[in-house]
C-alpha cells in the first residue's frame, strides 16, 4: 500500500511522477499526469477571476484535476448532479462560471495551455477553503445546496482509510454510481487519491460492464443498492469472485433480496455506508451472516435518538462545530452504535386530518402486492390527493394482468381502507417494473410526479415480458399536443411520440436515467386525432436501446431506438 496522504498536502508531498492515478480507454494516467491537469485548471479558474464554478464533466480523471485546479486557485466548487439543461440553467445565478459543462449560450472554462514549471508553486490548500456545495438527491422535494469546507472533506477521507485501507488493499477502484454524487466524490476520488489506489476513468452502468471490469483483474466496486438488486444471476459471476476486493454501497437500504443476491453471486455481502449529503459518512455494517447487524458508528461520530429520531454530530457535518443535526430516520441506540427503525413519518394534511404517507407505504408493501411503494401528494384543481408509485409483487402483477390495472387498485385500496380514512385513501396509481432513479440512484419526487402527467396517453398492456411490451395507446383527440399543430389539419408532433415511446418505456423496463441520442428515427405517416394505435416496445440492456415501433389499422407512423446511458461518470 502507499502511504496515505492528506487532501490538503495532496500537490505538495505527491507521489513519484510514473505513480497510477487513472485507468481509462487511453492506458493509465499517472501522478506527473495529474499535477500537470490541476496546474493548468489552476490557471484557468485563476485567469477566470471569479470565485465559485459548476463543474460537471464525465471523465473522472479530468473531474479531479479540474477539482483541485480550483481548489489550488482558491475557489468553490458546485456539483451539479446532471448536466440536463434545466440543472444548468439554474445554477447561473449562484456561480460566476461553469467548467466541462454549461448553459445553452455559454462557453465552458477549459484548462490552460501547458505551464511550464508551474506544478512546483503549488502551495498547501487550506483547512477553512470553502471547497464544494453539493446538493441533495431531491428524493422528497427540490434539491439543497449543502456547502463544504475542504476540513470536512479531508477528515471524513481520512476515516475511510483508517476503517477500510488495510481490508480492500492497492487494487483499482471500479464504480457504478456518479462522481458528481457525495458518495461518489469521496469514494471514487478522493479517497483513492490519498490512500494512492488508481480509479478507474468510466462508469459501470450495466451489471454486464461490472463483470468484464473484473475479468481484466482486482478490483474494489464502489456501488448502490438501484444497481445491486439487478445482478442477473444468468451472468458468470463465479469467474470473477476472486477479483473482487471491495464491496461498498450507499444512497439508500439495501433490501433483504439484494443483499442474498450479493453473497451468492459475488460471493460477499457490501460494506453498507449510513450516511448523507448533509451528514457525510455516519456508520458502516458488513451482513455477510447476520441480516440484523446494526450500523457501527465511524471514529469522531457521535449519534443519539431522541424522540425516536436519529442526530449526528461529526466533523464531517456542514453545520457549526458542536450543533446537532436531526435526520429523517428513526433509531434505537446499541453498543458500538445504532439500528435503523424505519423513515419517520411523512405527515400531510388532508381533509382536515393527519395522513402518515410513510406508514401507508409500510400498509401498501405489507400487503404483498407491491414490492415498493411511494406515496405522494398531487394536486388536481383546488383539492390535495394522494397517489401512489408500485413496484408490483409476482402478485400484483399476475392480478393485473387476469383482472387489469384497476381491479389491482382496488385491491390495494381495500387492503388500506381499514387503516385509513376513506377521504384519505390514494386515487392515482401507477405500475412500474422498477422505480425510476437518477444517477445517484434515487427516486425523486419530481420525476414520479411526472408520470401522473395529464398529457401522459391513456393505454392498456397487451402483452408484457423482461424485454418486449405491447401496448394499445389511445390518442384523446382533446390532446392539448393538437393545439396549433396544426390549424385545421391536426397532427401529433412527432417529438411527442418519442417522449410517449420512453415515457411509457420507463413504466415497463428499469431503463438508465440518462437521454443520450436517437438512432434510426422514422415517420412515415400523421397520426390524427382519436387514432387507436399499437405501441410496441423493446429493450435491449446491453446496448441501452429502447426500441419502439407505433403502429395502426393505416399502417406503420413511427419507429427508431432511443440509446440510454447510466448515468455521469
Amino acid at each position: 500500500m502507499a502511504e496515505p496522504l492528506a487532501l490538503e498536502t495532496l500537490l505538495v508531498h505527491g507521489r513519484p511522477a510514473g505513480h497510477p492515478v487513472a485507468r481509462g480507454e487511453d492506458g493509465v494516467r499517472d501522478s506527473g499526469a495529474f499535477r500537470a491537469g490541476v496546474a493548468r485548471w489552476r490557471a484557468a479558474f485563476t485567469a477566470h477571476g471569479g470565485q465559485r464554478f459548476a463543474l460537471f464533466t464525465e471523465d473522472t480523471f479530468d473531474f479531479a484535476t479540474a477539482l483541485f485546479g480550483a481548489w489550488h486557485a482558491g475557489a468553490c466548487v458546485y456539483l451539479p448532479a446532471d448536466a440536463r439543461p434545466a440543472t444548468l440553467d439554474a445554477l447561473k445565478a449562484h456561480v460566476d462560471g461553469f467548467a466541462g459543462r454549461a448553459p445553452q449560450g455559454q462557453t465552458p472554462l477549459a484548462p490552460a495551455g501547458n505551464q511550464e514549471g508551474a506544478p512546483a508553486a503549488l502551495q498547501a490548500l487550506s483547512p477553512d477553503l470553502a471547497a464544494l456545495v453539493v446538493y441533495t438527491s431531491g428524493s422528497s422535494g427540490e434539491p439543497t445546496a449543502i456547502p463544504k469546507r475542504l476540513s470536512q472533506l479531508s477528515s471524513e477521507v481520512a476515516t475511510l482509510g483508517r476503517l477500510f485501507d488495510a481490508d480492500v488493499g492497492d487494487v483499482p477502484v471500479l464504480a457504478t454510481v456518479s462522481h458528481q454524487h457525495i458518495y461518489g466524490l469521496l469514494f471514487r476520488v478522493l479517497w483513492p487519491l490519498t490512500s494512492g489506489r488508481p480509479f478507474d476513468t468510466h462508469v459501470l452502468p450495466y451489471p454486464e460492464d461490472i463483470l468484464a471490469a473484473l475479468q481484466t483483474g482486482p478490483g474494489l466496486l464502489v456501488a448502490s443498492p438501484a444497481h445491486l438488486k439487478r445482478l442477473p444471476s444468468t451472468l458468470d459471476w463465479a469467474a470473477v469472485r476472486g477479483n473482487l476486493r471491495g464491496l461498498f454501497s450507499s444512497g439508500g437500504p439495501l433490501t433483504p433480496e439484494a443483499l442474498q443476491a450479493c453473497r451468492d453471486l459475488l460471493g460477499r455481502a457490501p460494506v453498507e455506508v449510513y450516511g448523507s449529503s448533509e451528514t457525510g459518512g455516519v456508520a458502516w455494517r458488513r451482513r455477510d451472516t447476520d441480516d440484523g447487524a446494526s450500523w457501527r458508528t465511524m471514529p469522531g461520530v457521535e449519534v443519539r435518538a431522541e424522540e425516536d429520531a436519529l442526530r449526528v454530530r461529526s466533523p464531517h457535518l456542514a453545520l457549526p462545530a458542536g450543533e446537532w443535526f436531526t435526520t429523517e430516520d428513526r433509531a434505537r441506540p446499541v453498543p458500538g452504535g445504532f439500528e435503523l427503525l424505519g423513515r419517520r413519518d411523512r405527515l400531510l394534511k388532508l381533509e382536515e386530518k393527519r395522513v402518515s404517507l410513510s406508514a401507508m407505504e409500510r400498509t401498501l408493501v405489507a400487503s404483498g402486492l407491491l414490492r415498493e411503494a411511494r406515496v405522494l401528494p398531487l394536486t388536481e384543481g383546488h383539492r390535495v390527493i394522494l397517489a401512489v408509485v408500485g413496484v408490483p409483487s409476482p402478485d400484483g402483477w399476475q392480478l393485473q394482468e387476469s383482472g387489469g390495472r384497476r381491479s389491482l387498485s382496488q385491491a390495494l385500496r381495500e387492503k388500506l381502507a381499514p387503516h385509513f380514512e376513506s377521504s384519505a385513501l390514494p386515487r392515482r396509481f401507477r405500475y412500474l417494473e422498477a422505480m425510476p432513479v437518477n444517477s445517484q440512484g434515487k427516486s425523486t419526487e419530481a420525476a414520479l410526479a411526472a408520470l401522473f402527467d395529464p398529457k401522459r396517453p391513456p393505454f392498456r398492456v397487451l402483452e408484457r415480458s423482461g424485454e418486449r411490451a405491447l401496448l394499445a395507446v389511445d390518442v384523446p383527440a382533446n390532446s392539448p399536443y393538437f393545439d396549433g399543430h396544426f390549424p385545421g389539419s391536426p397532427i401529433l408532433p412527432g417529438v411527442v411520440q418519442l417522449d410517449w415511446a420512453l415515457m411509457l418505456g420507463r413504466e415497463h423496463f428499469a431503463l438508465p436515467p440518462d437521454f443520450q441520442r436517437i438512432e434510426a428515427l422514422k415517420f412515415q405517416q400523421v397520426i390524427p386525432p382519436g387514432a387507436q394505435l399499437t405501441l410496441e416496445l423493446t429493450w435491449a440492456k446491453e446496448s441501452g436501446r429502447l426500441g419502439f415501433k407505433l403502429t395502426s389499422a393505416a399502417g406503420s407512423h413511427a419507429s427508431g431506438r432511443i440509446v440510454l446511458g447510466g448515468g455521469a461518470g
